[in-house]
């Protein structure tokens, strides 16, 4: 039965909209993809266009851009099919496509999980964006489209980036405020051009060799630490001893500190006391290597605690 509804239903919403399948392609490495606007896209109705030929598989139209982006829904194994489930929509790092591993080992622990590969990524369409305003506006368009799923509680329903994913999630949350999001968790994630960037302020660790980093109106679309003062829902870095790509763990604190004075109602870093700001000159202790090799599990354990401790307790 949970199968048969959603089919039903975007097969219906299919003939009412049409849908337009715009051709496009990824760009090299070395091209400027356009910019996209500075206006956050006009709100549309939410439709989730036909089925993608498997098993919860589906395809959303990106409103920016016209691409069709292939969106996956897992489901806990002892589902019922009748019962609301805590829902996380998970953002890859870098420009990778949907991490399926992510989404089968953190429904295991309870929660309906949704995945979609970003415009000119994985399965589809489109034109890379490098999660500016196209990407932030395909992930505005994905969540609003699965709140409509059969299971998933929009009052338990969690936004997780991982690394480079926190500019595509924090710009979504942001401009998009109306988004059926009730928390944000991140782990790792590049604030800025500064960490995102190979050579970006002499940093030689970052990951994305595309952009100058004078290019102003292109990081204006792509800086997490901007976004964050304007997202609206509890907010958890997830930080560890080692990052990932940088040498130091400092733009976990920029971050977490932007967020405290912005607009969120609840700002927390790993399992420390909610709403502190801290000082690059006498950082706190991170978590330790072999917790953060659990990483599933620090998310689930994180998204739990929003779920039962924070959100209860917001007016």
């Amino acid at each position: 039965m949970r199968n048969l509804l959603p089919t039903i239903i975007f097969l219906l919403a299919l003939t009412a909209s049409g849908c337009n399948l715009p051709s496009g392609g990824q760009p090299s490495a070395g091209s400027q993809p356009p910019l996209a606007s500075q206006e956050p896209a006009s709100e549309v109705l939410p439709v989730l266009l036909e089925p993608a030929g498997a098993e919860n598989a589906y395809w959303v139209e990106n409103p920016s851009s016209g691409a069709k982006l292939y969106t996956r829904v897992h489901y806990p194994p002892a589902w019922d099919g009748v019962s609301s489930l805590p829902a996380l929509a998970l953002i890859p790092g870098g420009i990778a496509p949907s991490d399926p591993q992510k989404a089968t080992l953190l429904a295991a622990r309870g929660f309906m999980v949704v995945i979609f590969d970003a415009d000119g990524r994985g399965q589809s369409q489109g034109a890379e964006d490098y999660n500016g305003h196209i990407t932030q506006d395909g992930l505005a368009q994905v969540i609003r489209a699965a709140a409509g799923l059969p299971g998933l509680d929009p009052g338990r329903y969690g936004l997780v980036s991982y690394s480079y994913g926190v500019t595509a999630a924090s710009g979504a949350l942001a401009r998009h405020p109306d988004l059926p999001i009730s928390f944000f968790i991140d782990w790792e994630g590049p604030v800025d051009r500064f960490y995102t960037t190979v050579g970006c302020g002499g940093n030689p660790h970052g990951n994305i060799p595309w952009q100058p980093c004078n290019d102003d109106a292109w990081w204006s679309e792509r800086e997490a630490v901007t976004f964050i003062t304007n997202v609206r829902v509890p907010y958890q870095r997830i930080q560890s001893e080692e990052d990932h790509v940088q040498p130091n763990n400092n733009h976990a604190i920029d971050i977490v500190n932007a967020a405290v004075a912005g607009d969120a109602p609840w700002v927390r870093l790993n399992e420390y006391p909610p709403n502190q700001v801290y000082s690059t000159d006498n950082p706190p202790a991170m978590i330790p290597e072999d917790q953060d090799r659990q990483l599933e599990k620090l998310v689930s354990e994180s998204a739990w605690h929003i779920i039962e401790q924070v959100l209860p307790g917001l007016p």
